[in-house]
């Protein structure tokens, strides 16, 4: 999410950049019959896309170019983050390649964990951190490939999601088993970690800049905000999937308006009916607004009053 535009993509052959304010696809890309997206980012000029073992680049001017030319020439990626001009893959024989997105060429490949890496995020000062199914966190150095460090959880659990403040140089990872850390890259240690749910967590991330809250979405299907600081869940949210409050359809999609619901602390997530909450797969953060993918063909925004 950028700027008041979504990109929604995987599990289709279409990639739809949407407009959060009018609920309006602005602009569709197709994905090669023969491609398979695993991931992708996207910046006002382009979009870059993961394609199992390649890399395609949309260009917001209709112009899509894909590399390398040939299947099969890198292990199979499983994510991918990019900062121009390199685009930085990672791979199931857990190393990370990284490519020049205009010669169209991998210049680097890093060995960053003995497993499959999970997730990846990127530091302004040439850092990439990534996490592992054997669950490692860690931390190359662009500039010289070398590891600099590697953090551990501590159940040991698989690391499927994680992401970087630059501001408060702390990175956040959620787990296989529903656990989320924090370590502060400064130090190279351990501030917390806390078990939000006994499930998977999926996506976790912030708004830019913010020191203050981490949103956290997992298998349960519960939207939880954290304190950055101390791990503290603040609250819980779920949709009431009652009546909705309102419907509406464009040509591009129907638009229902429902109740959000803060759950109180005793609350037992089990007893809540799977309606209100089904599996969140992935989440963007924005100003007073969350917006959640699931394993449907809806995508929810959240709209908080702070």
């Amino acid at each position: 999410m950028k700027t008041g535009l979504l990109l929604t993509g995987v599990g289709d052959k279409v990639m739809r950049l949407w407009s959060l304010d009018s609920y309006k696809c602005e602009e569709e890309y197709y994905i090669p019959d023969t491609s398979h997206l695993v991931d992708f980012a996207f910046d006002e000029s382009k979009i870059v896309g993961l394609l199992g073992t390649r890399v395609g680049i949309w260009r917001r001017n209709g112009k899509r170019s894909i590399f390398p030319s040939r299947e099969g020439t890198f292990s199979k990626g499983l994510c991918m983050r990019y900062v121009d001009p390199e685009a930085v893959i990672g791979c199931e024989d857990g190393t990370a390649r990284v490519f020049d997105m205009y010669s169209r060429i991998c210049s680097r490949i890093i060995k960053m964990h003995s497993g499959p890496v999970t997730c990846l995020a990127l530091s302004d000062d040439q850092l990439i951190v990534s996490g592992s199914s054997l669950g490692s966190v860690s931390i190359s150095s662009l500039s010289s490939d070398q590891r600099v460090a590697t953090l551990r959880s501590t159940d040991s659990a698989g690391i499927r999601t994680l992401c970087f403040n630059p501001s408060s140089h702390l990175v956040f990872a959620g787990t296989t088993v529903g656990y989320t850390y924090c370590w502060d890259l400064r130090t190279m240690k351990s501030l917390w970690g806390t078990r939000i749910s006994s499930n998977v967590v999926y996506s976790l991330n912030h708004l830019q800049s913010d020191n203050s809250t981490l949103v956290v979405g997992g298998i349960d299907g519960v939207l939880r905000v954290l304190n950055q600081d101390t791990g503290k869940v603040l609250s819980r949210c779920v949709i009431d999937d009652e009546r909705p409050i309102s419907s509406s359809r464009n040509m591009h999609a129907s638009i229902e308006k429902k109740k959000g619901l803060r759950l109180s602390d005793d609350a037992e997530i089990d007893q809540i009916p799977r309606a209100c909450r089904p599996p969140i797969t992935c989440l963007a953060v924005g100003m007073k607004k969350v917006v959640t993918a699931h394993n449907s063909k809806y995508i929810r925004m959240w709209k908080f009053n702070m």
